[in-house]
């Protein structure tokens, strides 16, 4: 299955290529630009680098959040336009899960974070034994004293990934000796988790329909925060 996966959840962008759980190609860019300006770009020309064609794509995959607001959207839109374009399936992925496939069959737990501000990381918890991945913890916005709580809990090395495993390694690794920073390489969002985890939603039977796929933003934006605050309504 030849899947082209898009990963805009935060600073950086990505795309990959994979093709039955083997990696073709993937390009990563963190330059400050807009994800609009480079994304479909970074596309094109991975496809063209590893002799694919957009023709040739058995589905689109896209980590569909949580993360940065426009950069959800814009993966999500980017993924949704292409995959209406050519009539091909369209699968949604959790950021958080696809940056704990990223991370590989390291044996242990695997504890995505990303900075939510406001006190709080977006986080969940899996579980890696030989190779497989088991869900432990739900996508959520915690904060990072009760994720504190629950990570005294466990034994075994924990595996933090994301842009907010420096801070939460600075901020809890004297409670929780067992905290593991993995390689830079293996710690943020990459899009070839996103296309690996689209595969296996595909192996499972989900159909990938682009018209249900929505972002998954886990809290309500600034601006819609604002406005209840006015209404004197709590969200």
């Amino acid at each position: 299955m030849l899947i082209l996966g898009f990963e805009t959840s935060a600073k950086a962008a990505s795309a990959a290529l994979t093709q039955d759980g083997t990696l073709l190609g993937e390009s990563y860019q963190n330059t400050g630009m807009t994800h609009s300006q480079t994304l479909l770009v970074m596309a094109q020309d991975l496809l063209k680098q590893c002799g694919k064609s957009v023709s040739e794509l058995d589905a689109v995959a896209v980590a569909k959040g949580p993360g940065s607001f426009t950069g959800v959207r814009i993966g999500v839109s980017a993924a949704k336009g292409l995959a209406w374009g050519r009539e091909m399936p369209c699968f949604g992925v959790s950021t958080l899960e696809a940056m704990a496939v990223s991370l590989g069959p390291w044996q242990g737990y695997v504890c995505p974070v990303m900075d939510a501000r406001r006190s709080q990381v977006y986080n969940a918890l899996f579980y890696v034994n030989s190779g497989e991945l088991r869900r432990v913890k739900e996508d959520r916005a915690i904060a990072l004293s009760d994720l504190a709580s629950e990570l005294k809990e466990l034994e075994g090395p924990i595996f933090l990934v994301g842009d907010g495993s420096s801070l939460t390694y600075k901020t809890l690794s004297g409670q929780i000796p067992n905290l593991v920073l993995p390689p830079e390489h293996r710690m943020h969002q990459r899009a070839v988790g996103v296309a690996l985890a689209a595969e296996k939603k595909a192996a499972a039977g989900e159909t990938g329909d682009a018209n249900a796929l929505t972002p998954n933003y886990l809290r309500l934006s600034q601006a819609e925060r604002e406005r209840l605050e006015k209404q004197n309504v709590t969200p």
